[in-house]
Formats: C-alpha cells, sequence, structure tokens
C-alpha cells in the first residue's frame, strides 16, 4: 500500500532529517550549524496525514498475550509491558499511571473465548501491585473490567446454572448455561458491593408450564433465555464489553451473540438489581434500553443492525460527539464492519411493537475493514475516530470518512482495543515519557 506523508508525498523509507543552519557569527565569523532530531517514521506505518490527524498515543491491547505497548503516531514503541500471565483482554491506562487489566488464570473449570478469571493492576515496571481471583466451579471473569469513579472495579463474569435448573426457567435444551452477571469490588476490602444477574430478568415464550412464560415481544425489558438455545457449549449470550456513565449511573454491556447494547441501571441496591423495581429509573435489574438487534424481542417494526458486536464507547468530557456511543459492528452476515456513532435517547423507553432504535448520528466503513471478532473505537479530541481493526491494527478517520492514519502492527495475536492518550494526560505524564 503507498504509504502517505503529509499532503500525500509518497515515500519507500519515511524518514526526515531536518538541518537548520543558524548564522551566528562570533569574532571569527564561524558559521555555527544546529541539527535537530530527525523525525523517524516506522514501517509500520500505512497512512499519514499530520495536518489533519490527532497527535497522540494508542495503547495497543493484545488480545491473550503477555504484554502490550504504547505507540506514538509514528508507529514508535514509546513503552511496552510484559505480564507474568496472558491477559484475558481489557488492559487500560489509569491516571496513575498503573495499568488495570484482566487475565488468564491458570486451569480453569470452564473456558469460552474471551475467558480471564484475575483482575491485576499493574505499575510501570510490569510488577503486579494488586490482583483479585474471580473463578471457581461456577463463576468466571471475562472480557472486561471498569475502575468506577469511587474506585471500585466492576467486571462481567459467567455464572454457570444446572440444565435442570435451566430447564425449569424455561431453557428448551438440555445443556447447563452460563448466563451474564456483572459484580462490582472494592479493591481495598476485596469485598462484592453490588450485583446485577442476568437470569433475575428472562422471559420465555417456550413452555406455560415452566417460570418466566410471558409475551416475549410485550416485555422488552427481559431478556428471552431461547434466544440462542441452540448454542451447545451454554455460552448463550457472551457480553464482550461494558462501559460506564457516571453522570446517569448506567452500564452499557456489548451483548455479542444478541448482537445488541443493553442498558442497566447500577444505582440499584443488590437487592433491588434482582427484581423490576427500585433505583434512579424504578426499573430495578430489567433492561432500560436495548438497541442493535429488535429481533431478540420478536420486534418486527424496527430493523436489524448489528450482527456481532464489540465495545460500547461512550464519548465523554469535550469531545465531539459527548453523550453519544460507539460501538463496533463486526458485520458477520456479509463480512463488511461498520463503526456507529449513536444518540442515546434521553427516555430510555422500551415499547413492544415499536421502533426503539436509537439514531444513527455518523458510520463508517471501507472495503478493507472486517474482522469477526474482538475490535472497537474511540472518538479523538479533534474529532476523528480510532478504529482498532482487530486482526489488521489501527485506523484514524475524519468526520468525513477520510482516513488519515494507518498502523499495521500485528505479530502473532490480534488486538482487542487500542485506547488514546494525549501527551498532557496525567497517565501518560505519570509514565515520566
Amino acid at each position: 500500500m503507498t504509504k502517505l506523508l503529509n499532503n500525500n508525498i509518497s515515500l519507500k523509507f519515511l524518514s526526515i532529517l531536518v538541518v537548520l543552519l543558524v548564522f551566528n557569527c562570533n569574532d571569527d565569523d564561524n558559521i555555527i550549524p544546529k541539527i535537530e532530531e530527525p523525525i523517524s517514521i516506522t514501517d509500520n506505518i500505512e497512512v499519514i496525514n499530520e495536518d489533519l490527524m490527532q497527535p497522540g498515543f494508542v495503547l495497543a491491547v493484545e488480545s491473550s498475550n503477555d504484554s502490550s505497548f504504547l505507540i506514538d503516531k509514528n508507529g514508535n514503541k514509546v513503552k511496552e509491558w510484559s505480564f507474568d500471565s496472558d491477559l484475558g483482554n481489557d488492559l487500560e491506562l489509569l491516571e496513575n499511571g498503573n495499568l488495570l487489566g484482566i487475565f488468564k488464570v491458570p486451569n480453569p473449570s470452564f473456558t469460552f473465548g474471551g475467558y480471564g478469571g484475575e483482575i491485576k493492576i499493574i505499575d510501570n515496571n510490569s510488577q503486579t501491585i494488586y490482583n483479585y481471583i474471580y473463578a471457581n466451579d461456577d463463576v468466571l471473569a471475562h472480557h472486561d473490567v471498569e475502575q468506577l469513579p469511587n474506585g471500585n472495579l466492576l467486571f462481567v463474569a459467567w455464572e454457570k446454572v444446572d440444565n435442570v435448573v435451566a430447564v425449569d426457567n424455561g431453557f428448551e435444551s438440555t445443556q447447563d448455561i452460563y448466563p451474564e452477571t456483572l459484580v462490582e469490588v472494592n479493591p481495598t476490602t476485596n469485598q462484592i458491593v453490588w450485583k446485577w444477574n442476568s437470569m433475575d430478568h428472562i422471559i420465555q415464550d417456550h413452555d406455560t408450564i415452566k417460570l418466566n412464560f410471558g409475551n416475549v415481544n410485550n416485555n422488552p425489558q427481559l431478556v428471552d433465555i431461547n434466544y440462542n438455545s441452540d448454542i451447545t457449549n451454554g455460552d448463550i449470550m457472551h457480553i464482550n464489553g461494558i462501559d460506564y456513565d457516571s453522570t446517569k449511573d448506567l452500564v452499557y454491556l456489548s451483548v455479542n451473540f444478541y448482537s445488541e447494547i443493553w442498558v442497566i441501571d447500577h444505582s440499584t441496591t443488590t437487592s433491588e438489581a434482582a427484581t423490576n423495581s427500585g433505583g434512579n429509573y424504578n426499573k430495578g435489574g430489567d433492561l432500560l434500553y436495548r438497541f442493535g438487534n429488535p429481533e431478540t424481542y420478536n420486534n418486527t417494526v424496527a430493523t436489524r443492525l448489528f450482527y456481532n458486536n464489540h465495545f460500547p464507547n461512550l464519548i465523554e468530557g469535550d469531545k465531539p460527539g459527548a453523550g453519544n456511543i460507539l460501538v463496533y459492528m463486526n458485520g458477520n452476515n456479509n463480512a463488511q464492519s461498520i463503526v456507529y456513532e449513536f444518540a442515546i435517547p434521553e427516555s430510555l423507553e422500551l415499547v413492544g411493537n415499536q421502533n426503539n432504535e436509537p439514531q444513527i448520528v455518523w458510520s463508517f466503513t471501507d472495503s478493507e475493514l472486517y474482522f469477526a471478532r474482538l475490535s472497537g473505537a474511540t472518538r479523538l479530541r479533534n474529532g476523528n475516530t480510532l478504529i482498532c481493526e482487530a486482526d489488521y491494527g489501527f485506523w484514524e478517520v475524519t468526520n468525513d470518512g477520510t482516513v488519515v492514519w494507518k498502523y499495521s502492527g500485528l505479530d502473532e495475536s490480534a488486538f482487542w482495543r487500542g485506547y488514546d492518550y494525549y501527551a498532557d494526560d496525567q497517565a501518560i505524564i505519570n509514565l515520566g515519557l
């Protein structure tokens, strides 16, 4: 692929040496040359337009790998970390320069793609300074972890339900199942302070004499337990990403096997989260909102947009689009990925036989943009969008869809996500780069 520098100048080896001659005449009329540091651009950079791209850094998180690295926009690795166990998936820089991530435990009792089991905080020297294990015969943390404003850790976990119990609840297949839970832990005490369980909010129209029988379409706030009853390993939901709205105290969940985003109320108590009342919205732990695939609740009025999805990423602060959400739609129906930006309705209403889908504010796709798994997108300060295409690397695109930066940097694994950071971010300052 042609490499572009600045105004699309094609160079085979992107390295520029700028020499400035400063004519300072002394008593001997000597001319003293001043040489500036070279601008070095690595072979990983396939497109770069410095006039339109956003300067900064990208934390390249390699899925299931024992290392990760931080790159600048020239493609240089400015910081690398090595771990004593493989990543489960997520890894983020905290403001103090430490890393928060989820890692794989050895010999778990069960596994699915993206499994972890252990949450770690790792310092600047790749040393583990905190860990919390959530893995036994019945539970396993996986995929994603977030640090909340109060310092607590929020993560997603599978929780085993024996087939007998599943069938009593209206499940129509013969295997054990592993539906999703959310767990919040206080890292000072290691106590679980809040929990939400999807099994408390299910519905089924399979068997009138079993629990949870009802009209799926008329109850979009509930989850049809049989939407993926043909999955043979019991991983019927497969949440692969979470994000937290600190302003409204909401949690956004990317539910890959339902091809949609769920929104739940985090202001509930654990007891309220198991019911349909309580919390700021007085709906307990029921779904406040869902979008991407109305087929999950038999809605034929709205149009399905998602065919597998990752990374529900709220745009925060003063970035363009603040308050909206980005979602990477993998596009496994036609091998074409799309990044969407949605405006989430203030009301968060769900009504049966009605179009509940949010407004599409912006989207981007390209004939070369596709990966069936992982991937994601973040909004940059200047309004550009950074896209992680997991089997390739990273794209930066403008609001009008112009590609202004591309980085190809895979070895053997795939990228989970890419997080954007800037020179004046406290996390970068504390790394001492």
